[in-house]
Formats: C-alpha cells, structure tokens, sequence
C-alpha cells in the first residue's frame, strides 16, 4: 500500500527556505496582507504564473507550484476578513471512494500540519484558511507554503491510486 503525507523534510526545508522571505516581511509590510501575500506567491510560483483578480469582495491569486495549481483568496482588509489557501489535488467521483476518504481523514489527523483535505466543487482539495485578527506575514507565509507543498507532494499519488470513477 502506498503511503500519502506531507514529506516533513520537504515543508521543512521550504519552510526554512521562507524564514528569511519572513524576515524582510516583518520588516517591509507586516501591515499590508496583499504585499505579503504577493511577496510570497512570488517566491513560490514558478514561470511566472501568478494571476490575481481584485474585486468588491477582495483578492484571489492564482500560481503554479509544481504540479498542482494554488488559489489564495483574501476577502477583505479587516479583522473579520478571512484567508483561504486551496489546491485541488483529485477530481470526483473516484474509485474506491470510502478508502479515499478513510486515508484522507488519517492523513488530517497527523500529515497535514495548519492544512487539512477538504472537498470542493467536486474536487479533493488541500486547504487551510483563517480570519485576519491578529494574522503575521510567517503565518501568512506559512499557510500558503503548507498548502502548497502538501497538494504537490500528493496530487500525482493519490491521482494514481484513485483515479476517477
């Protein structure tokens, strides 16, 4: 049986890799949430696939990060606003569905740090979310790194194993 978690190492060292991105974000823009996030995509996305929409209703990015596709929504500037981080990593309906989501529950319990395994729009997707009170550019850092890393180190595993129905 193939095992699925987040490789320590990997979120580690990308982790670490951002402690110094943190450093300069404390330091330049702990106010402003759409500069940290902007700064931090920028350090993640490759080829130059960041998208971002600007709405009424806030921000969404779009980039690429491996082999999945990361989505970073802010729905305001205030206290109450909220960040969510999500990345689809399986399409539904699947094979062997009840197996999916029994591993998808064990892996939310110890391989999924701030993030857990969600279903949306007929998709497993890897997602972590939060309201702004309070909110530091690490965490910031940290919640869209984790996503990230969590749905590229699984999408093409779980992919495999389940496929689709």
């Amino acid at each position: 049986m193939t095992s699925f978690q987040a490789d320590p190492e990997t979120v580690a060292t990308q982790l670490s890799t951002n402690e110094m991105i943190d450093e300069l974000l404390d330091e330049a823009t702990s106010d402003d949430p759409v500069a940290v996030i902007q700064t931090v995509i920028s350090s993640l996305e490759e080829d130059d696939t960041a998208m971002v929409s600007q709405t009424q209703e806030g921000h969404l990015w779009k980039f690429k990060y491996g082999s999945v596709e990361v989505f970073v929504q802010l729905t305001g500037l205030s206290d109450e606003d909220t960040l969510t981080v999500w990345s689809a990593v399986l399409k539904l309906p699947v094979k062997n569905e009840a197996q999916l989501m029994r591993r998808l529950m064990e892996m939310n319990w110890s391989g999924t740090f701030e993030a857990c395994f969600g279903i949306f729009d007929e998709q497993i997707v890897v997602l972590a979310s939060r309201t702004l009170a309070g909110v530091s550019p690490g965490e910031i850092s940290r919640l869209i790194t984790i996503v990230a890393t969590i749905a590229d180190d699984n999408d093409e595993a779980l992919q495999s194993e389940f496929g689709t129905a």
